[in-house]
Formats: C-alpha cells, structure tokens, sequence
C-alpha cells in the first residue's frame, strides 16, 4: 500500500517497520481512531487512521508546509480541533470497490470537520479524493508540494 507508484521507490520491509513505530505513537494521540476492514480470507483490505488536530498545530512533518500554504488564520479555523486522517490505505485488490470511501467516511464519522493532505505527485490519490466530495480550501501562501483537503460537509469561511 505504501510501496505503490508515486512511492515505488520505497522499500517495502523499511516502509511497513518504519508505520509500525509511528502508529504505536500516533495511538496515544487524543482523538485518535483506526479501522480496518479485512477480506474474506482475513487479509487486511484496507485501514484509515487519524486523531484531533490540537492546538498548537504542529510544524513537524509536513504541517510547515501546511501551514505555509494555507495560512495561519485558515489553519486555526479549518483545521485545529477538527478530524485529522493521517493515513489511508486500500490494497490493489479492493480498489474500485468503494471501500476507500467506506473507509473515509466511517472515520469522519458525525464529526463537523476533517482534513487530510497527500504529495502533490499523488495524482490518483487527488482525484480519488475529489471524485469522493473532499475539496480543496483556498490556497492562501505559496505553493508547496502537499495538497489539503477538507471533508466534503465542511463549511468554509
């Protein structure tokens, strides 16, 4: 899931040690959330995890970038205390059978906002989460090479 085109380049036994060890730490976030769906052999088909963005948001990882792009106003409006997924993933064999969106939305769940980004060279990933209602809040800074997206209910200002 992790190791598909645009990061082929990654190495598969590295990548999934590498998730482990954040998803330890991840779990202990407040808010946090993971659902699996498993196949009908028992393989996992796909996952989503995510938590509370808190307050103050973070600059680690991509959230500069976020933050750049969107500005600090929209960041604390649009994002901080909203449903954050972090990650998403749907084997090949699952794709196309709606579950990546089962998936998004049974995280989501009742909350008034959500958020996710992906990599700017994801171009499927883009356009499977416009073809499922999420949208992109308006681009406030410079551009940077993650893209945000808003939960397709979300309000914006």
């Amino acid at each position: 899931m992790f190791t598909a085109p645009p990061w082929e380049h990654r190495a598969p036994e590295e990548t999934r040690v590498a998730f482990r060890r954040r998803l330890e730490g991840d779990a202990r976030r407040d808010g946090f959330r993971a659902l699996v769906e498993r196949s009908a052999d028992g393989a996992i088909a796909g996952f989503v995890t995510g938590w509370t963005t808190p307050a103050p948001f973070r600059t680690d990882r991509a959230y500069g970038k976020v933050l750049e792009r969107l500005g600090a106003q929209q960041v604390e409006e649009l994002l901080v205390g909203a449903f954050e997924i972090d990650e998403l993933g749907v084997r090949l064999s699952a794709r196309g059978t709606g579950l990546g969106r089962r998936l998004l939305s049974a995280a989501v769940g009742e909350q008034p906002r959500a958020w996710l980004l992906t990599w700017n060279q994801a171009h499927d990933t883009i356009a499977f989460y416009r073809r499922v209602g999420w949208r992109e809040p308006p681009v406030r800074g410079p551009e940077t090479d993650i893209v945000v997206f808003l939960a397709p209910d979300q309000v914006t200002g």
